[in-house]
């Protein structure tokens, strides 16, 4: 069983050929997705989602690159929906959250009060995060200290060892997808081949972040085994040893994943 840790697709595009993309990606044994909110627009699109998809679980909450669009009442609305949900067993969690330090023009102040105010939120509930960790590394570190959720994933991983630990060592998971399987990649794949095993979890950030060989094309879930095999050759594993480990860690980081059929 493969697990696509961070399906984020258009909920539009994604609602029209859902049943196509879902199809593709089981007939290669993809069988989880976590279906992520970018905005208090999409909370109740990517729940819809989830219960129209078997094997989904969604996130709720406000992606940095929306923060600046984004109300303080919206904060308001994404706990009144967490409450809503928390019994859900399709709510998997908070997401998608984070730092954006590398688009320019956003307004950082108010991501990292977001960003808190979100952290803040998964401590009361008890929830998992999902995040968007971007020329961030540090920063997003010092607000996972303050607030200590209970799991997640670093989304994108692209740090460094030392930064890669501290997140390991606060119960965080880190997202490996596309970027990987770029030889030019050369940190990245260093990474890929030498974190401890308890530490990734397989991605596609669909339609974002494509493989080596759909450069720059639209990225799907069907293309995770593909990604799983190279990164199995960089760590000298079988497919089924990755896929083990990465499950495994995967339903860790969100447990909700362990309860779809």
């Amino acid at each position: 069983m493969w697990t696509d840790t961070h399906l984020h697709l258009d909920a539009s595009e994604y609602d029209s050929d859902r049943t196509a993309v879902v199809q593709r990606a089981r007939e290669l044994h993809v069988t989880r997705f976590v279906l992520p909110a970018v905005g208090a627009f999409n909370f109740d699109t990517v729940k819809k989602l989830a219960h129209h998809t078997a094997g989904a679980v969604y996130c709720l909450g406000i992606h940095p690159m929306f923060v600046d669009n984004a109300r303080e009442e919206d904060l308001l609305t994404l706990k009144q929906k967490i409450q809503l949900s928390i019994d859900d067993p399709k709510f998997a969690g908070i997401g998608e959250i984070g730092l954006d330090g590398f688009v320019p023009g956003l307004n950082w102040e108010k991501q990292v009060r977001f960003f808190n105010a979100q952290l803040k939120l998964a401590r009361d509930f008890d929830l998992p995060v999902v995040m968007h960790v971007r020329k961030a590394q540090d920063p997003v570190l010092k607000s996972l200290r303050v607030y200590k959720p209970r799991s997640g994933i670093a989304h994108a991983f692209n740090g460094s060892f030392q930064q890669a630990e501290h997140f390991l060592n606060l119960n965080m998971c880190l997202g490996f997808g596309g970027a990987s399987t770029f030889t030019r990649a050369l940190q990245l794949r260093r990474l890929a081949t030498e974190l401890p095993e308890h530490a990734m979890v397989l991605e596609t950030d669909g339609p974002d972040i494509a493989p080596e060989w759909i450069n720059k094309q639209r990225n799907a879930p069907e293309h995770l085994p593909r990604i799983a095999q190279t990164i199995a050759q960089l760590r000298g594993l079988s497919l089924q040893e990755l896929s083990a480990q990465t499950e495994r860690n995967a339903q860790r980081a969100l447990p909700a994943l362990a309860l779809q059929s």
